[in-house]
Formats: C-alpha cells, structure tokens, sequence
C-alpha cells in the first residue's frame, strides 16, 4: 500500500497517510477539523537493488559514446604493430644461400 503525503492549507499540519489506491483522499484536517487537508505531490522513493542492477545503467548512453574509442585504439595499435613489423622486416640481411 503506498504511503500518501497529506498537509491542511488551514493550520499547515502535515501527515503521511498509509492507504489504499482506491480509498478515498482525506479531506478533514485532524488538528484543526476543516475540510482542507489536500493530497501533496511528492517523488516516489523506490531504489532498485540486487545483483542485477548496476549504478550505470539507463544513464543515457554514456556506453554508446565510449564503444566507438575503444574500437579505435585496437585499430591503431594494430596499424601500428604492422608498420613496425614490415619495418622490422626490412632490416633483416639478406640471405645468403
């Protein structure tokens, strides 16, 4: 059952009120016993947990961006280990037989 934030516009009391989804909304403030005790808007206040969830996740595509850097410098590298190797090759003597 979800727990409601209720504050009189009259006296200002406030309350958290543990209820149904399909109860009625309180409307007597119990303090001061006017009918002005509305329903406030408040964030919901649920945390995922578990091994599952990781604190990255859904955070915008902030993976997307870093794929394509990570995919470059393997390509790098390896043009690189290339140039060095046909280098390497080049100064080898020659054979002799």
């Amino acid at each position: 059952m979800p727990i409601y934030a209720y504050r009189c516009q009259s006296c200002g009391f406030a309350k958290d009120v543990l209820q149904k989804i399909s109860d009625a909304p309180l409307t007597d403030c119990p303090e001061c016993q006017q009918p002005s005790f509305k329903k406030q808007l408040t964030a919901a206040g649920f945390q995922l947990k578990g091994t599952g969830w990781y604190a990255t996740d859904f955070r915008g595509g902030a993976s997307a961006t870093a794929a394509p850097a990570a995919s470059a410098e393997p390509a790098a590298a390896a043009s690189s280990a290339t140039a060095s190797g046909s280098a390497a090759a080049d100064s080898k003597p020659a054979s002799t037989t």
